[in-house]
């Protein structure tokens, strides 16, 4: 799937993966009430940070790299009725293998 959006310095735009449907007890938690997975996939990279000197940091992280992100991360857009988020490289806590 090609999203047309490119990124602008240090921000990356991330897929979160879908919850898993889990019942306790037989109890139906609604959607509204349900945390939001802190895990994705990187969709796109912006070209990296430029320091005060100008020069830029590349990103660590590639496209299609599964992630690892903080819970009160990034702002969530919505492109083409799918929704995303937008992080910086900072705020990205591990690289998943």
């Amino acid at each position: 799937m090609a999203v047309r959006i490119q990124p602008l310095h240090d921000y990356i735009l991330v897929r979160r993966f879908e919850e898993k449907e889990v019942k306790k007890g037989g109890i139906i938690i609604p959607d509204t009430a349900k945390e939001r997975p802190q895990e994705g996939e990187v969709i796109a990279v912006g070209p990296g940070k430029v320091t005060d000197e100008g020069k830029r940091i590349p990103i660590d992280v590639k496209v299609g790299s599964k992630i690892l992100f903080g819970k009160y991360s990034g702002s969530e857009v919505r492109i083409d009725d799918e929704e995303y988020l937008f992080v910086r490289e900072s705020e990205i806590l591990a690289i998943l293998k």
